[in-house]
């Protein structure tokens, strides 16, 4: 559980801890967290018995690299409940990812869950510069999906004013901005750009909105959309990190001071990095796959969980904690077009890196005989609309085009429209793939 006790800079004690003493700590919740996942998680047993491991086989930090992973596809396969750790009459809330590509993964809390889960978000918005009395207009979506209620929770446990207005409503979003002038909203990147078209629609500048910061997360962005949304909104853009299967936000979060990559809450979490072909633990620094064990949670304890993001550890700089690098992308979301693969944040990358363009974007992947098409849609950002002409439009199309042949490596069709021309989401992540190839049979 975090400590309470906060120094007048907003930290904890542990986040100004020496590695020694850091380490000392991981490698003793470690032993408990699998010693509990091993006794009461019995598909986890079974993977370790046919691995041949035993939780007294763990003497170091390193040790862990001798145990077997667990997947997404193991939350699937033992749906809704037979990953839980904990009784049903220990449970105090049950949350669950969206299931559009398969069933969805159910996750389960104690009440001591919930408390670490509010202590961490708190936390992560100590670094975001929130202080008590701030007002958080909260725009992640409730119910199922963890970043509503775990954003909240943790709000409240930070001493600031939650505003619960969940996603979609974007004109009753504006307006209630304008009206209670919060200091700090919390949404996904992606629907903060559908708010800031909805203040431009609307003739308000940056400088007369009331937020000074946006935490971030839920989907990956990158350092374009990071410049894009800290000019639409005249804010400091933070990166929150989390995931339903390992808690939901606020796994790492990045420091206002630096804004250099999410710090990871290493007493709670501990992060290994592998190749994503083989599973062998690469060094810090190295891309790879990200991987999490809990260190604390009782209800759905995680060991090695494969989170399928890309990306690397870095050292670390504001806190005593080790950063993620920016996501990349996912080794279950890679486009393979014409043997090349692309992901997403690659090509937004580009598409950003055009001072004419917006953060709003679809790629349709679809095939013509038996080659891959790709095909990448912008938009022109409002000002730049109103004065371009169809051929400078084209231009454009084109210089992006180039870009992501020179820098991904894929040829591409570049179809720029005007503002507004991509379909919006009002809730939650917004959809940039469309794959229309047939499936195989």
């Amino acid at each position: 559980m975090p400590s309470k006790t906060i120094d007048r800079d907003g930290l904890e004690p542990i986040e100004r801890a020496s590695r020694d003493e850091i380490s000392a700590l991981q490698l003793d919740r470690l032993k408990w967290s699998l010693r509990h996942t091993y006794d009461n998680v019995e598909p986890y047993r079974r993977k370790c018995e046919e691995k041949g491991v035993h939780p007294d086989d763990l003497k170091t930090l390193s040790d862990l690299s001798l145990f077997p992973f667990m997947t997404k596809y193991d939350l699937r396969d033992h749906y809704p409940f037979g990953l839980f750790a904990v009784p049903r009459d220990k449970l105090a809330r049950l949350h669950a990812s969206s299931g559009t590509t398969g069933k969805p993964v159910v996750v389960g809390y104690t009440s001591h869950d919930i408390d670490v889960w509010a202590g961490l978000v708190a936390r992560s918005l100590r670094a975001a510069g929130a202080r008590p009395g701030d007002m958080v207009h909260n725009a992640y979506g409730y119910g199922m999906f963890t970043g509503g209620l775990g954003a909240h929770y943790g709000i409240e446990r930070a001493g600031c004013i939650a505003v619960p207005m969940s996603g979609g409503q974007t004109e009753k979003q504006v307006q209630q901005i304008l009206d209670f002038r919060p200091d700090i909203i919390m949404v996904t990147p992606s629907y903060s750009l559908v708010i800031a078209d909805e203040f431009q629609r609307l003739g308000i500048c940056p400088s007369d909105i009331s937020l000074k910061v946006g935490v971030f997360g839920a989907e990956p962005w990158g350092e374009g959309m990071r410049a894009e949304i800290e000019r639409s909104l005249g804010i400091d853009a933070i990166d929150i990190y989390g995931l339903t299967e390992v808690m939901g936000p606020g796994v790492a979060s990045e420091c206002i001071e630096t804004k250099d990559g999410p710090v990871i809450w290493e007493d709670h979490f501990y992060p290994e990095i592998i190749d994503p072909d083989t599973g062998e633990v690469l060094p810090d620094g190295q891309d790879g796959e990200l991987v999490f064990t809990s260190l604390t949670k009782e209800a759905f304890p995680v060991i090695r969980y494969r989170t399928r993001d890309l990306t690397r550890l870095l050292p670390p700089s504001a806190r005593s904690f080790r950063r993620i690098g920016k996501i990349t992308g996912r080794s279950d979301d890679m486009l393979i077009i014409r043997g090349v693969n692309v992901f997403p944040a690659q090509i937004e990358e580009q598409i950003l890196a055009d001072k004419h363009l917006s953060g709003h974007y679809q790629l349709v992947v679809g095939r013509e005989g038996h080659m891959d098409t790709l095909e990448v849609r912008c938009e022109l950002l409002p000002d730049c609309a109103a004065t371009m002409t169809p051929a400078e439009m084209a231009s454009v199309s084109k210089a992006v085009q180039r870009h992501i042949k020179t820098m991904v490596g894929v040829s591409t069709t570049v179809t720029v429209l005007e503002p507004g021309g991509i379909p919006r989401t009002v809730v939650g992540k917004a959809k940039r793939v469309i794959d229309q190839r047939p499936r195989a049979v």
